[in-house]
């Protein structure tokens, strides 16, 4: 008993201690949309030059101009790169089209890229830049990023609504360590931050907070009809200010409206100071529903300790082997804080659906990406190749990035074994 205790403090005791330092490593991005480095090398040489991936967002600075954000993962050899390398070694062009899958162009340009438009938040590169916003509703951004002299590029697609007047496309989250916009929809309870239009113009916004806890996704084979969802219940309304540094304290969803009678917000997630990271043994235990029985989860449910209760249960999925328990932790655990670091909406990304699958397959292989769908292919999982899953757009009132997975019964001999994988330590 002694023994089986000391062990078992030993394996989560360094998963704790990792969650209390901070994060260097890079994430392991999904692929953008039909898009591949034109020469994708390992990373040896100490200088080599690459771009991981490319995420975006936007918001409407008047009725006839849009400012852009790209938020590059970029490195030089295997750390990450400065502002002034990206400057001086990258070029950005753009065309805007009508929608996917066409040729008709809405307009195109070039970016010089220099100090006044490119930033260092954390380790990614921010460029911000200025569009003309066609006499459309929306249209579809191709940006390219290109590395001078070579022919190394990586593009990133972005729907933009130009008339569109909620509160998402006219306000972004800005935090202290920033001068552009949060991309993330999320952020840490207490932490200050700012909601301003670019103009910085003054005024009143409504917000509506939610306690609600969302459920983790369903099986992916799980294809019986959805009940009818039930209305969040509003926990409590208030007011704020444009321009004005202010936290949210509580955890959970803050819905906020410059119009309330919009049915569309500006969703935002207050969460936990640890957060991406998992470290609490008991939220440590939610995410296992991905890789456990029923059963296995309420006995560790009904435990006076988790701690104890966790590391029981990985000890007794691994025969007692110790070093590989604590390996298939870390292991599991960074695929569950990369998928809150990506996909994380209105619930946590580890709960949503590509999180789910993020989560037990790993990054996909290739995405393809339409407007209210995207696909993502895995070139081999268990013993089966290319295997495809689908996301279809969901109208949601918090985000716009809402995705629910389309379920399939035949998914079973692809999943099943590689949830058997995560449980006997072949996936590390």
């Amino acid at each position: 008993m002694k023994t089986t205790f000391r062990i078992g403090l030993f394996l989560l005791s360094a998963l704790f201690f990792a969650g209390c330092a901070s994060s260097e490593k890079t994430v392991k991005k999904i692929p953008e949309a039909q898009v591949r480095m034109s020469n994708p090398e390992t990373i040896s040489a100490p200088e080599e030059l690459s771009l991981l991936a490319i995420q975006s967002k936007y918001l409407l600075k008047d009725t006839t101009q849009v400012r852009v954000f790209l938020y590059v993962d970029a490195l030089k050899g295997k750390a990450p790169m400065q502002k002034a390398d990206f400057i001086r070694l990258y070029n950005l062009n753009y065309v805007i089209y009508s929608d996917y899958g066409t040729r008709d162009r809405l307009g195109y340009g070039n970016v010089k890229l220099d100090s006044s438009n490119v930033s260092k938040v954390g380790d990614k590169i921010v460029v911000a830049f200025d569009i003309k916003s066609p006499n459309k509703e929306t249209g579809v951004l191709l940006s390219e990023i290109s590395q001078t002299g070579t022919l190394k590029k990586v593009l990133n697609d972005l729907t933009i609504h130009f008339k569109k007047q909620s509160a998402s496309e006219l306000y972004g989250i800005y935090t202290q360590a920033s001068v552009e916009p949060l991309q993330r929809h999320y952020i840490n309870a207490g932490n200050p931050f700012t909601v301003k239009r670019l103009t910085q113009e003054p005024g009143t916004l409504h917000v509506f907070y939610y306690a609600h806890s969302f459920e983790p996704a369903g099986s992916p084979m799980n294809t019986s009809a959805k009940t009818v969802s039930k209305s969040l219940t509003i926990d409590s309304t208030f007011t704020i200010n444009t321009n004005e540094t202010i936290h949210f304290d509580k955890e959970g969803l803050y819905n906020i409206f410059a119009d309330t009678t919009q049915s569309e917000g500006l969703g935002l997630l207050v969460v936990n100071e640890r957060f991406p990271k998992l470290t609490k043994p008991e939220l440590l235990l939610e995410p296992l529903v991905y890789m456990s029985t029923n059963t296995e989860i309420a006995e560790i449910k009904k435990a006076e300790e988790f701690k104890k209760a966790l590391d029981k249960y990985w000890l007794t999925l691994m025969n007692g082997n110790a070093p590989l328990a604590q390996q298939s932790i870390r292991s599991f655990y960074s695929r569950v804080e990369e998928a809150n670091q990506l996909f994380t909406s209105y619930k946590e990304g580890w709960k949503t659906d590509k999180g789910m699958i993020f989560i037990v397959l790993g990054p996909p292989d290739k995405v393809q990406r339409s407007k209210d769908r995207e696909v993502w292919t895995y070139d081999q999982r268990a013993n089966a190749q290319n295997v495809n899953f689908t996301f279809n757009r969901r109208t949601n009132q918090f985000v716009g990035d809402h995705y629910e997975l389309v379920r399939y019964a035949e998914y079973q001999p692809i999943w099943y074994p590689i949830v058997e994988a995560w449980r006997n330590g072949t996936i590390r």
